[in-house]
């Protein structure tokens, strides 16, 4: 089940939980130099805990005082070490780790009821005979509906352990009383690849979202599918993509690189450096391939981006990237909690850091960068982006390559003109199309019963007159005053992506957007001029 929209020192750390822990166990009225034998930093930190917990005045939550001294330390290092608290941790670990236990619906919270997007291909609520447009009234004899319920309560509601079943009362239109399904928990996929398809008859595409312990099987199951449709060129779309694990981006990186070539070099505190290197398992050696990739491409996107340009493998696309060159590790403090503390730095096969600068650790200028480089026009012109001789590099073929931020593309593209437009991006952010949507979907489903995928990408055109509903389901509910007289052909062309994503999943979505992209026209160019 997921929640759908359209569309983070160590010993010290470890020394402050314990603190609290061990506190429990001293007597207050014993000589202090005796209670705290040393004058480290850490046992200060241990000592202001237990006074606090001790001897304050008022009774404090010393584990929320634990949780801002961690932050505070972490703060005072570099953008990339955080704290991820235990009420957070599940969460997280089942992004990273790419699936969870759960019914397998996407649901929105539709006026405080669940309503039912779609029942994932194959996941138990499919197999039960749970339907697009269903209303999910009462789960195990409790309502779960109603303002009280939050999409988290939700969700905790819906998820359990592996083969446990679940009691569900369904509304269904046309139905007269509410209908009862016994639904069996089971693993749920959370995709990282949104999409995998053919755009010729020799050119794939993939995008990933993000590197998640199953990314690399996603990926490499994609490409497998795709090679035996007839691509022997792929566009892997790395756009929007924050990064994840270092060894699945250095997975994929493989599937393009020759045996021996190296794919990137770390380096620690005390100088150590590991090379990572490729082997002989990669599939698309001999295929052509362009990365797409714009600013908020970070990390192990960077790290793909990186090895192919340094080794003068295929083309980059787009804008400059994030500028992560940070690698961190996840390490657990004993309670639950954990902190992802950089440990080293990656170095492209050339010797090139990307890591931008930073200063004073977390600082809003470092994550204000996306404003500065669209104030400055880099995001526009090339021209603008600034880079340092001193960080200059040469790639085997004698490719000029830079260092000291980001990636910076071998073919530029500008920021699309319609992205710039503050209504429309206001309106693709916001979620409001995927509302307007499902209730247009709401009032005939059927009427797509037998519509393929591929015959609804082909051939189904927005009317003018969904359009304009849409405009007044803007301007009636939500209080806005707009009109698409000048976006027309845009607004057609996200209504029908919503549409295909709530239909089909976001394959369909992705291949309906792609259709007028300007990074996609560029790789096209790019291969009819050579």
């Amino acid at each position: 089940m997921t929640s759908k929209k359209k569309y983070i020192p160590l010993i010290i750390g470890v020394a402050i939980a314990a603190g609290v822990y061990v506190g429990g166990k001293l007597n207050f009225t014993d000589n202090s130099d005796r209670l705290f034998t040393s004058n480290s930093k850490k046992d200060k930190l241990n000592r202001l805990i237990d006074y606090i917990d001790f001897e304050y005045v008022d009774n404090v939550n010393t584990d929320s005082i634990v949780d801002v001294t961690v932050n505070g330390i972490l703060d005072k290092l570099d953008p990339h070490s955080v704290y991820i608290p235990k009420n957070e941790m599940q969460r997280v670990s089942e992004n990273m780790k790419g699936d969870f236990v759960g019914i397998g619906v996407s649901f929105y919270t539709y006026k405080d009821t669940i309503a039912v997007i779609r029942s994932l291909p194959g996941g138990p609520s499919e197999k039960a005979g749970i339907k697009s447009g269903d209303r999910i009234i009462m789960a195990d004899e409790d309502s779960i509906f109603g303002r009280q319920w939050s999409n988290e309560d939700i969700i905790k509601k819906l998820k359990g352990e592996k083969n446990s079943k679940i009691k569900l009362k369904v509304y269904r239109k046309g139905e007269k009383d509410l209908l009862d399904f016994t639904v069996r928990r089971a693993s749920i996929p959370i995709n990282s690849v949104d999409a995998a398809y053919m755009i010729t008859k020799d050119l794939a595409y993939i995008k990933i979202n993000r590197f998640a312990e199953s990314t690399y099987k996603e990926f490499k199951r994609a490409l497998d599918g795709l090679q035996d449709e007839g691509a022997t060129k792929l566009v892997l779309d790395l756009r929007d993509n924050p990064g994840g694990f270092l060894g699945i981006a250095e997975q994929i990186v493989d599937e393009f690189l020759e045996d021996g070539k190296l794919i990137l070099f770390t380096k620690n505190k005390s100088g150590r450096i590991e090379n990572s290197y490729a082997t002989r398992k990669g599939d698309f050696e001999e295929g052509e391939v362009f990365v797409l990739i714009n600013e908020n491409s970070a990390s192990a996107s960077e790290i793909i981006a990186g090895a192919l340009q340094d080794n003068d493998k295929g083309t980059i696309i787009g804008r400059r990237s994030y500028g992560k060159g940070l690698v961190q590790r996840e390490m657990a403090l004993g309670d639950g909690s954990a902190v992802r503390l950089t440990v080293s730095r990656y170095y492209t096969p050339t010797g090139r850091s990307i890591q931008r600068p930073y200063d004073n650790g977390h600082n809003q200028e470092y994550y204000n960068d996306y404003y500065k480089r669209r104030s400055s026009g880099e995001l526009n012109d090339e021209i603008n982006i600034k880079v340092a001789d001193s960080l200059k590099f040469t790639t085997p073929k004698g490719k000029i390559v830079y260092g000291g931020g980001g990636i910076i593309p071998d073919v530029f593209v500008p920021l699309d003109s319609s992205i710039q437009n503050e209504t429309l991006n206001y309106i693709r952010q916001s979620g409001l199309i995927s509302y307007f949507v499902f209730e247009e979907l709401d009032k005939d489903r059927g009427s797509y019963n037998g519509v393929t995928q591929q015959d609804f990408i082909s051939n189904f055109a927005v009317s003018d007159d969904i359009v304009i509903r849409f405009q007044d389901y803007l301007n009636e509910r939500h209080r806005a005053n707009v009109t698409f007289v000048a976006y027309n052909k845009e607004m057609k062309q996200l209504i029908k992506a919503a549409l295909a994503d709530q239909l089909y999943g976001s394959n369909a979505s992705e291949e309906i957007l792609n259709a007028t992209d300007d990074m996609i026209e560029e790789v096209m160019r790019l291969i009819e001029n050579k």
